[in-house]
């Protein structure tokens, strides 16, 4: 009860401080109406903005067509139902998706953490160790959403101080400029936090490794990239192997099952957490976020499949749409994702050991029937598995009718009349993408044997059989990252990583000069994603297309023009890229 209530002072308090916040990323964004000079003068005060900076991880999370749903949109795993087309997406309008507006509330969150980082020093501290902390953990803030933008946009504007006034003069600086000063930020960070938190929510040592980890990776310096992982993985966590938590009684569930309860994610025989958001249903409705939404977006529309009579054969207004949610099917999964990654040997995904394709954590949708039967009393479908046969107006069952991970997917929704997915603890960082994260620094460095290692700690622990030494590539690590990461790595952003490193790197004739060109997301998306091959996947007219300049986002075009004494550069591929200036190389100290 004490840990609810000071968490309902803590976002007391986010309210009024967000009280008056500006919607434009150009103008300064005061935290409270009360002054700042007032407000923080001490600890306490700087507190506030960390509960701030930990309320904003959830943008990611919450909400209908949220961004990490709009990371698989644009993936290789799956289409955006609405807006296949992705040449409809420009600088100045993004319909359905956030890709605009992402870059404005990351902008929006980096200014969060610059009041704190600018301010630090304004007052004299007594204890240093306190002012340390919380710097580190603003930095770490700060670093993850640049992160995040120069894997979506690229080359991007730096704010790195509390703005004053109305800044119109920014400049657009190399990804790798604001790459190197994440990593000397981080590497700051993680000299000060403690190894274990002193409370949830607490940024960790482990948690500054794992971002260090991504950022080593991104600027091609895998030996860093193999330290900061491995500190990770000999530091206090471990790969959870046996049954815990919530539902540990039901002995038809498996281990994955037990990993993703949102009530287990911080429960602490959960040791493979390193870092998590914190929406809690039980808490007081003005903390509530909008939910998670995952049973809305990712997926199918099943409640929508009829009887054969034109009505409903279940609905989600049921005890069984509970369970399944409403779906809309936004993110449109592919067969790559539902069958072909599964293929192992001799294995199919029906055959398979692997336990997250496991038949009790996969809702199946067969060629003609599916797993769900009908609930709707007196319909001719009354218990009976749902069948394409019995379609009548429905001819399309392109939103209805595909398998889905349901114990990746499934969150309860309490705090709402729709079954969408309800406030639930997210993953941002789990053990397991750490040894995927240093298989990939040893892939890098041809060291093929110690790489499948790592791969198979993960694929031991899902009963998979292990993966051979001649068959590690990027390719495979990035199929492994799908089995295992699914709606919880921003699958878009690293995916662009990758591109920027095989391009820097020269690997299979990929190159920084052409990168908008020929790049690997595109080859990918393109070599894997039946949905832009012949028939290619159309809905409402929407027919689906995919450029090579799409690997990066467009610069909203407001930004770009509300910048009248400076030059922020669009991406090229898109209108207005021919007015681009060379960006600055360096991020120096403000």
């Amino acid at each position: 009860m004490k840990y609810r209530i000071n968490i309902f002072i803590g976002l007391i308090i986010v309210f009024f401080m967000q009280a008056s916040c500006s919607k434009s990323w150009l103008e300064p964004d005061p935290l409270s109406f009360y002054t700042p000079e007032n407000t923080y003068i001490d600890a306490p005060g700087f507190e506030a903005i960390l509960v701030t900076l930990r309320k904003n991880l959830n943008y990611d999370f919450t909400g209908n067509r949220n961004p990490m749903a709009m990371e698989y949109a644009y993936s290789d795993l799956a289409i955006a139902l609405f807006q296949a087309d992705f040449t409809r997406n420009t600088p100045s309008s993004s319909e359905f998706w956030p890709l605009l507006t992402f870059f404005n509330k990351a902008y929006e969150f980096i200014k969060n953490a610059n009041v704190l980082i600018s301010r630090i020093d304004d007052i004299e501290w007594e204890d240093q160790e306190d002012r340390n902390r919380l710097l580190a953990e603003a930095y770490w803030h700060r670093a993850y959403w640049y992160y995040r933008l120069v894997n979506s946009y690229g080359d991007i504007p730096w704010a790195g101080n509390e703005a004053d006034g109305a800044k119109l003069d920014y400049r657009t600086y190399s990804r790798w400029a604001i790459l190197e000063k994440i990593q000397e930020d981080l590497e700051y960070a993680r000299e000060v936090l403690p190894v274990k938190a002193a409370r949830l929510g607490d940024v960790t040592r482990g948690t500054v490794n794992h971002l260090l980890t991504k950022i080593y990776l991104a600027n091609t310096e895998f030996d860093k990239a193999i330290n900061s992982a491995t500190e990770v993985i000999d530091g206090p966590y471990s790969l959870v192997t046996g049954r815990f938590g919530k539902d540990e009684d039901e002995s038809f569930r498996n281990v994955m099952w037990d990993l993703h309860r949102p009530e287990n994610k911080n429960n602490s025989q959960n040791t493979e957490t390193i870092y998590t958001t914190v929406d809690r249903a039980d808490a007081p409705p003005e903390a509530w976020s909008d939910g998670a939404h995952t049973m809305r977006n990712f997926t199918p529309a099943w409640w929508k499949i009829t009887d054969g009579t034109g009505e409903r054969a279940c609905n989600w207004d049921t005890p069984t749409g509970d369970t399944l949610g409403i779906g809309n099917g936004d993110v449109r999964t592919n067969n790559y994702y539902h069958y072909e990654i599964w293929k192992d040997g001799n294995d199919s995904w029906e055959t398979t050991s692997d336990l997250r394709r496991s038949e009790i954590n996969w809702i199946a949708m067969g060629e003609q029937t599916a797993e769900i039967r009908g609930c709707t009393v007196g319909s001719p479908m009354e218990g009976k598995p749902l069948n394409k046969n019995t379609y009548t107006d429905l001819n399309d069952t392109t939103d209805t009718w595909y398998p889905w991970p349901i114990h990746k997917i499934y969150i309860p929704t309490p705090n709402d009349r729709q079954p969408r997915g309800g406030q639930a603890d997210m993953y941002i960082f789990r053990l397991a993408e750490t040894y995927l994260l240093r298989a990939e620094a040893y892939y890098w460095k041809e060291q093929m044997d110690l790489a499948k290692q790592d791969i198979n700690r993960v694929r031991e622990r899902a009963k998979a059989s292990p993966v051979l030494e001649a068959d590690v590539s990027i390719d495979y690590i990035f199929d492994e990252r799908a089995r295992e990461l699914y709606i919880e790595e921003p699958r878009h952003s690293e995916m662009v990583r990758v591109s920027f490193i095989m391009a820097k790197l020269g690997k299979e004739g990929y190159s920084l000069d052409n990168f908008h060109e020929k790049n690997w997301y595109y080859d990918r998306v393109m070599r894997v994603n039946e949905h832009y091959h012949a028939p290619l996947f159309t809905w409402y007219g929407n027919v689906a297309a995919l450029k090579p300049f799409h690997v990066l986002w467009a610069i909203p075009q407001n930004v770009i023009t509300e910048n009248t004494k400076g030059r922020i550069n669009q991406n090229k591929g898109y209108q207005g890229a021919e007015q681009n200036v060379p960006p600055l190389e360096e991020v120096k100290m403000e």
